[in-house]
């Protein structure tokens, strides 16, 4: 078998993003220099790597097997690039993916800990969805995943060797509302009020459910605007224009006119905020960075 390490980083870009279109734009290729690719490193490892889905590409076994491999090989070439060239920096990077909102609520107050802590530390960060944090943490695109999840809390990836998963904390999920109108004043709704609401959600996916509207709320939803970004979400319900899901841990960064309202009539719904890592022994500042999330407050 002979794999180039330009073949191995296409293998690495495609389980990170799910495609190959998206794994070209990411890599700066055209999208039929990514499918000859993959068609070279599948003929050189005789083995099916990719499987082509109608929602778009899956590694198979054997391609998870290659990447586990490829992510070694890959670290330990650009390991020696930089001894070689003398750029080896004395800091230890890690990269961190959040869900949307932990941007707002967690993220600063974890680099102000790590900056009073462990300085040595290089934080790099980018946000995604379950699905996509997941895919860039088996593809070795970042290296430690906070997720919120919901009951069983325990997002699983299908995939082998299993996660290693630890739980932060839980947050109550809660019902952002105008501080004016019909809501004004309110401490708590019942379900039932919200029927007909007016509701800003973000758009759902195959992979992801629709966000913002209450769960197992009573027939269809009436949804007003759809937008994946918080502050808009929060603009949006401050200005009256519709109501949406906040989770509790949001109540710091809240904008005037916007008021939480716990929602009465049907279970609370409580999601766990988690971290997710390979297995296996921690790399260099992953522990601290870790330390910093669950000390977080």
């Amino acid at each position: 078998m002979d794999f180039s390490s330009t073949a191995l980083r296409v293998l690495r870009q495609v389980a990170d993003s799910g495609s190959f279109t998206a794994a070209a734009a990411q890599l700066g290729y055209t999208q039929s220099a990514i499918s000859r690719q993959a068609a070279a490193l599948e003929r050189s490892a005789g083995a099916v790597l990719f499987e082509r889905r109608f929602d778009g590409v899956q590694l198979t076994p054997a391609g998870l097997t290659l990447l586990r491999h490829a992510r070694t090989i890959l670290d330990s070439v650009a390991a020696a690039e930089q001894e070689l060239t003398g750029s080896a920096a004395p800091t230890a990077p890690v990269r961190l993916g959040m869900f949307p909102s932990a941007g707002a609520v967690i993220l600063p107050e974890v680099l102000t800990r790590l900056a009073a802590t462990a300085p040595h530390i290089t934080v790099t960060t980018r946000e995604g969805s379950t699905p996509a944090l997941l895919r860039a943490l088996r593809a070795g695109s970042i290296d430690i995943a906070v997720l919120a999840s919901r009951p069983p809390h325990r997002p699983s990836d299908g995939e082998s060797p299993r996660l290693h998963i630890e739980p932060v904390e839980d947050t109550e999920l809660l019902l952002g509302a105008p501080t004016t109108g019909l809501l004004s004043g309110r401490t708590e709704v019942h379900i039932d009020e919200l029927v007909d609401a007016p509701w800003i959600a973000a758009p759902s996916t195959s992979t992801e459910p629709l966000l913002g509207v209450w769960p197992g709320l009573p027939g269809r939803p009436r949804i007003v605007h759809t937008t994946r970004d918080w502050l808009t979400k929060l603009r949006l319900v401050a200005g009256g224009f519709g109501v949406t899901t906040i989770p509790s841990r949001m109540s710091a960064v809240l904008p005037p006119g916007v008021s939480l309202l716990r929602v009465e009539g049907v279970p609370a719904e409580i999601r766990r905020i988690l971290t997710a890592r390979l297995p296996g022994r921690p790399g260099p500042g992953i522990t601290d960075v870790l330390r910093a999330i669950t000390s977080a407050d």
